[in-house]
């Protein structure tokens, strides 16, 4: 799905494991994998030819919980450092994943959309309504982003209006959230 290139210099797509064999032949430049611990790169990427490719393991969790290893502060660190590198490659397309193309990778690709797009955070996490109708982005690492990017709570209030509009569009995932333990982070 192609992007106003004056606001967005790079196509992302963003899909779960089950998905990645759809898109090797899409020109796909970069993947960022967020996959949990211990989760090797997936072998479907072979398929995928000459690719810049972060590899980051965390949960899929939004607080620090035993047994879980939790986004911290420096995934977020090498998040950015993999979005300098799109940009220092002239890369045209981000492929982001995760397990399922819900949580971890649809904060992310907010994340790099918005990372050279200062004021446009808002804008950047609405994207992702288009990008992945279906998806409920990682909390915490959208706040560390906010803070390492030092953008002031624009992300998190990005991610707030776009949690108000899925809710809008999809009122039924009030419940779905509350059942798992993430109703507060409804708008």
């Amino acid at each position: 799905m192609a992007q106003n290139p004056a606001v967005f210099a790079f196509d992302v797509t963003i899909c779960g494991l089950n998905d990645l064999d759809k898109h090797a032949s899409a020109g796909i430049s970069h993947v960022l994998s967020l996959l949990d611990a211990g989760t090797p790169r997936p072998d479907s990427l072979g398929s995928y030819g000459t690719i810049a490719h972060e590899l980051l393991n965390f949960d899929d969790v939004i607080d620090e919980y035993p047994g879980f290893d939790a986004p911290q502060y420096h995934h977020v660190e090498r998040i950015l450092a993999f979005g300098e590198r799109l940009r220092a490659d002239g890369g045209r397309h981000l492929l982001v994943h995760c397990h399922a193309g819900i949580s971890r990778s649809t904060a992310a690709a907010g994340i790099l959309m918005a990372q050279f797009n200062q004021g446009r955070e808002t804008e950047a996490f609405l994207r992702l309504l288009d990008l992945r109708p279906h998806a409920w982005p990682n909390t915490r690492l959208v706040s560390f982003a906010d803070q390492a990017l030092q953008r002031d709570g624009a992300l998190m209030q990005g991610l707030l209006a776009y949690r108000r509009e899925m809710i809008a569009r999809k009122p039924h995932l009030r419940d779905i959230i509350r059942n798992i333990g993430r109703g507060h982070e409804l708008p």
